[in-house]
């Protein structure tokens, strides 16, 4: 049982191993020119397959649309029943049929011609060259290889099925080919990694990408003295917000700040004479800040380094705009 399991990966291996070849040599041109379609598209890029290829169909949509590509997957049964409908103009179509001549594909290609989108074909259809595909297109080719105007050749020498009849090396490579599609169009888009936090707030990935502005304090909820505050003042600001720390401002500007521990080692140096003092008189200076839309990751490793708990979100002029704790970034699976 264990050798049929590895001889499976082996023949996928193998199959991927081939694609990548294609997409390095024979098929680079086409790989090049769906990849320049679907950057061009002014809509959406709207993946179509049915069977085993539509699961590979929906996964590869889901990839297109978290790397910065819109998309959407549609049933071909649903959309000769009326789906068809989120086809328009300006759209970009990609089709997967292992053998090309899958009926509920090709029953849209009427209707996607009449639409005037482009159609790109991943099928099992074995491609050598680009001026092969041309003499043998009326003749060798699949009938959704031949009607596309880009087809992706996911051939594979044998699928890992011992009977050839499940789809299993032929779905690698149509994942894989969807994978290099997605991730060739996001590094030609410059994603970053700031679009991908934007595109993935929920769950653990969210969470660790967080932003600061989505995890600070802000509004009424931050302690904020004037440098003119007596110290009971600035005593009773912080215990009231419970942050272990105030900010102290002049207008909006953060001018310092005044923590627990700057509280505690001024009471033991000035004993009950700190209480006549102000903050402007107490304050820690120049203190450590970090802006809005930095990540929360960053906030966590600047607390670690100057070993403080809390940090002053402030913007490009200084503006005082919220206060990110330590405690806040608990919660983001990130300690």
């Amino acid at each position: 049982m264990r050798t049929i399991g590895e001889n499976v990966v082996r023949i996928e291996a193998e199959a991927l191993r081939a694609l990548a070849d294609r997409i390095a040599g024979p098929m680079a041109k086409a790989f090049g020119h769906a990849v320049e379609l679907i950057c061009g598209c002014k809509g959406r890029v709207v993946v179509t397959g049915m069977g085993k290829s539509g699961i590979i169909s929906r996964k590869i949509a889901a990839t297109l649309n978290s790397t910065g590509t819109p998309a959407l997957f549609m049933h071909p049964v649903e959309a000769v029943h009326g789906d068809l409908g989120m086809v328009v103009g300006g759209d970009v179509v990609l089709a997967l049929s292992a053998s090309g001549e899958t009926e509920e594909i090709l029953r849209l290609l009427a209707t996607l011609k009449r639409l005037r989108v482009p159609l790109i074909a991943m099928t099992c259809d074995e491609i050598k060259s680009r001026a092969a595909a041309g003499r043998a297109r009326a003749t060798q080719l699949s009938t959704l290889a031949a009607a596309a105007d880009v087809a992706l050749d996911c051939s594979v020498a044998k699928e890992a099925c011992s009977l050839g009849l499940a789809p299993t090396a032929s779905t690698t490579t149509m994942l894989a080919l969807g994978d290099a599609l997605a991730m060739t169009l996001a590094e030609k888009r410059g994603f970053q990694e700031e679009d991908f936090a934007n595109l993935h707030p929920g769950g653990k990935l969210g969470k660790r990408l967080a932003r600061v502005e989505s995890l600070m304090h802000s509004g009424d909820a931050v302690p904020r003295v004037t440098p003119k505050t007596k110290m009971p003042d600035v005593i009773y600001e912080m215990s009231r917000k419970k942050l272990g720390m105030t900010a102290v401002v002049e207008g909006k500007k953060l001018v310092g700040v005044i923590s627990d521990g700057d509280l505690r080692r001024l009471l033991e140096k000035r004993g009950k004479d700190a209480l006549d003092l102000t903050a402007g008189q107490c304050m820690t200076r120049n203190p450590k800040t970090i802006v809005p839309q930095e990540f929360a990751a960053t906030a966590l490793a600047l607390m670690e380094e100057k070993k403080i708990t809390s940090l002053a979100v402030v913007d490009g002029k200084g503006k005082l705009e919220g206060i990110v704790h330590l405690h806040d970034l608990w919660g983001t699976e990130m300690m």
